[in-house]
């Protein structure tokens, strides 16, 4: 689940905002996005890997916001980990174009997927 947006790296682009399936986000007033909706966050990561300045950092439990201090978060370098790790850091290849990254996608889509049908069905068990 969306853990934080770190204020003094964020450059206002709004790439996590338009990136976000869910609209968990709202453009903020100072160009910092605000998470709005937390309870829609799928867990897919896109935020994350759309945040060229490694200012957001997602929690991998899908099911709570995350307890870790965002000082321990920068200190175990996990603030852009995830971009960096799928190679969304890298110029595109120049012969294909931007397209030639989506493969990169599959298995974060459908691990969102199943997180938002977990969570789908906890809440319908739950209602």
């Amino acid at each position: 689940m969306i853990a934080h947006i770190f204020e003094n790296r964020c450059t206002g682009c709004h790439s996590c905002v338009a990136a976000c399936p869910t609209h968990v986000f709202d453009a903020g007033e100072g160009g910092v996005p605000v998470i709005a909706r937390i309870d829609q966050c799928q867990t897919c990561y896109m935020c994350e890997l759309y945040c060229e300045a490694d200012a957001i950092y997602v929690d991998p439990d899908q099911h709570a916001a995350a307890t870790i201090a965002p000082e321990a978060i920068l200190e175990a370098g996990h603030a852009g980990r995830l971009r960096h790790d799928y190679g969304w850091d890298r110029p595109p290849d120049p012969d294909r174009g931007h397209l030639s990254d989506f493969w990169r996608l599959g298995p974060l889509l459908r691990e969102g997927a199943e997180i938002a049908a977990r969570r789908h069905a906890l809440k319908r068990a739950q209602a």
